[in-house]
């Protein structure tokens, strides 16, 4: 099952990589060594890209990689590598590429099989011992792939060679696609015909959650009134929330549904994910005012403030895994009918199997008797059939809620990843800090701000660029956009909310760093990586991500903090990036839908820029206008606070209107018009929430 010895691996800070340190594969960590020694033998690479948290990645690791015959033809043929797909998203991000261009597919565990210079000339994702599913045994196909490069090692090379000059070309540019609201409207009808109108979200099996469509259509929604989009928001909200994707006893969401009903999850849990979802449910209740909405918002709080989070320290953990085991399918989450009668009172058990669907048969394929906990019956409809007070079957199943978190505290508990990564913790800083204010959660606040002021501290470089994450890996690896752009929007968001210019100093300072270092001086748009940053492999094949994967498109989130950044500060360089950006996207990605998201929530702002309040006075006299302003429901809206000496810092329009000598006073603009100042609480709230919309 394990070398005598650790491998290279064990050396390696990554969760992922050190879980495979006693595999008798002899890997390799990305970097020199390996390609040196492919190189030196003239060997291919066995490249496997996976994470800590990733069910097949378990699965082919137990399976394939630690058998030791299997290990020891791997050892024979190729240099095996490993790469932990949320430490490098930039090398995962390539050969996924390539991978999806041969097969049509990817994700992970991503296989790929390269010429020893990193060229991809073969790959796929999870490989099964044996044929099985209609695919070759792993086996065979190392057999087979290392025999191509071995006897036809030319015709390898120039495979290679083809995808990579292939991915290398830039899309296909529509000279007839503009960015105007046509385009937002066409990708709006293309998400629309994606909700499933049964179940709620988009797509059919296995459904994801969209957070950046989700928040799309609550901006457009706002603007528009048009009562489709809200409808779609609060029955995917209410769906995915109601179902076995949702953890009803912990709260925090699980990464996708393998069914369309939200019943069955993959069982891990990202930091992102909940980010997103956070931030969609607490807009959703701000918009509705549904409490049920509100209340998932809180348990996604509770959870990751229990598992997810550095409480002593600050900082957001990246992931919680799906299993505890080699043989383990989620029986951490899941509960067969005798494990929940053993926790609970039979007048618990009543109420509890019919809202949780608990029964003999169960929903996991694996262990029939195991049964993922979803809400099936309403507590209204159970009191009826049962004729028992509503209140009664309520505090029954608060009971029995009760009961089952502590006896499943007991078990066996999923690894939590602590590694923090940036631009997850910015999501997630940008989430508490709604959440403090839609809720009126102070704790959110400060451990949001006790987060940022963390990263701002260990992560932050002499040029002035952010790490990747926190930690020795985090210093010695490139920078990456996502990293900039999502921090740089926390920092803008902590400005709002604190007042603190610095923190708005630090967003500028990530703004211009960008446009420095991953700014396309020969064409348009931002690169993943810095365009001097030296690399292997193909970490120097120029990227260039427009489209929204687990995360927001970083070149959306990096025309958004521009457009917001110009509107604080006017510098025209902002905004004439922002939307020479997002026109280069729109001709090269006009029929986006849900995976251009992100970019259609930045491109309705930059053409419907949403209002800015700006309070000026002395922090004594402005708190309760800038409180105020803060809790009024507007999507993108801009809350400023200055005193006098700051004046000079804000576009040259808001200076020329600034009353000298007057009490604090809210100056609300949007777009080209200003409303009248006015230093009244509730007047103010009612501009910010009205003033420009059409």
């Amino acid at each position: 099952m394990s070398a005598e010895k650790p491998n290279r691996l064990a050396q390696e800070s990554s969760a992922y990589l050190k879980s495979a340190a006693h595999q008798p594969v002899q890997w390799y960590p990305w970097g020199e060594e390996a390609f040196q020694k492919a190189q030196q033998e003239d060997k291919p690479i066995l490249l496997d890209i996976g994470a800590v948290w990733c069910h097949w990645c378990h699965v082919i690791d137990r399976e394939s990689y630690d058998d030791p015959e299997l290990a020891q033809l791997i050892n024979q043929l190729y240099v095996p590598v490993k790469v932990d797909r949320d430490q490098r998203p930039d090398v995962d991000a390539r050969y996924q590429q390539a991978v999806q261009a041969l097969t049509g597919a990817g994700g992970w565990p991503l296989t790929g099989f390269l010429t020893p210079i990193g060229d991809l000339y073969y790959g796929g994702t999870y490989f099964p011992p044996r044929e099985m599913y209609g695919r070759p045994s792993f086996r065979q196909v190392l057999t087979e792939v290392a025999r191509f490069y071995q006897e036809r090692k030319q015709d390898a090379v120039s495979q290679g060679e083809k995808i990579r000059q292939a991915l290398a070309q830039p899309r296909p540019v529509r000279d007839d696609i503009s960015a105007d609201p046509r385009l937002i409207q066409h990708n709006l009808e293309l998400i629309k015909d994606e909700f499933d109108e049964a179940h709620g979200g988009f797509g059919t099996a296995p459904k994801f959650p969209h957070p950046s469509a989700i928040a799309l259509l609550l901006q457009r929604h706002w603007a528009t009134g048009e009562e489709w989009m809200l409808h779609l928001v609060r029955c995917s909200l209410t769906k995915m929330a109601k179902g076995g994707v949702y953890d009803q006893l912990a709260g925090g969401f699980h990464r996708y549904s393998v069914d369309e009903r939200w019943v069955v999850p993959h069982f891990e849990k990202m930091l992102y994910d909940n980010a997103g979802l956070l931030s969609n449910y607490l807009q959703a209740y701000r918009a509705t005012g549904d409490r049920f909405l509100a209340e998932v918002a809180r348990d996604i709080v509770c959870y990751i403030d229990e598992v997810l989070s550095d409480q002593d320290h600050g900082g957001f953990y990246g992931s919680q895994d799906a299993d505890v085991g080699p043989n383990d399918d989620g029986d951490y989450f899941t509960w067969t009918m005798d494990e929940a009668k053993a926790v609970l009172t039979p007048d618990e058990f009543v109420i509890t199997q019919r809202y949780y669907n608990i029964y003999q048969q169960g929903e996991m394929h694996k262990d029939p008797r195991r049964n993922v906990l979803f809400v099936d019956e309403e507590p209204e409809h159970i009191a009826r059939d049962t004729a028992q007070d509503l209140t009664q079957v309520r505090l029954l199943l608060a009971s029995a809620k009760g009961k089952m978190l502590a006896a499943r505290a007991k078990r066996p508990t999923p690894f939590v990843d602590k590694t923090i990564y940036v631009g997850w913790n910015a999501l997630m800083i940008q989430s508490y800090l709604e959440a403090a204010t839609a809720l009126e959660l102070g704790t959110c606040r400060n451990f949001a701000l006790k987060s940022l002021e963390r990263i701002l501290a260990e992560a932050m470089r002499p040029d002035g660029s952010v790490s990747h994450q926190l930690g020795r890996e985090g210093r010695v690896l490139a920078p990456l956009l996502e990293d900039q752009a999502q921090l740089g929007l926390a920092l803008l968001h902590a400005h709002q909310v604190t007042g603190k210019w610095e923190y708005l100093q630090r967003a500028v300072a990530l703004a211009d760093y960008m446009l420095t270092h991953h700014w396309d001086e020969a064409g348009i748009g931002f690169f993943d990586r810095p365009q001097d940053a030296q690399g292997i492999g193909w970490e120097n094949q120029p990227y260039k991500p427009i489209i929204d994967g687990p995360t927001p498109a970083p070149n959306a989130a990096a025309a958004l903090l521009l457009l917001k950044l110009h509107a604080v500060t006017g510098r025209e360089r902002y905004q004439q990036r922002a939307e020479e950006t997002l026109h280069w996207i729109a001709a090269q990605l006009p029929h986006s839908g849900l995976f251009g998201a992100a970019y259609l929530l930045a491109l309705d702002t930059g053409m419907n820029p949403p209002p800015m309040a700006v309070v000026v006075g002395a922090p004594q006299e402005a708190t309760a206008l800038h409180q105020a302003l803060l809790r009024v429901y507007r999507p993108g809206s801009l809350v400023i606070t200055v005193e006098a000496a700051q004046l000079n810092q804000l576009p040259p329009y808001l200076q020329a209107m600034v009353q000298s000598g007057k009490p604090a006073m809210a100056y609300i603009c949007a777009g080209n018009a200003c409303a009248a100042p006015t230093s009244d609480s509730s007047q103010a709230g009612r501009l910010l929430a009205s003033f420009g919309r059409s």
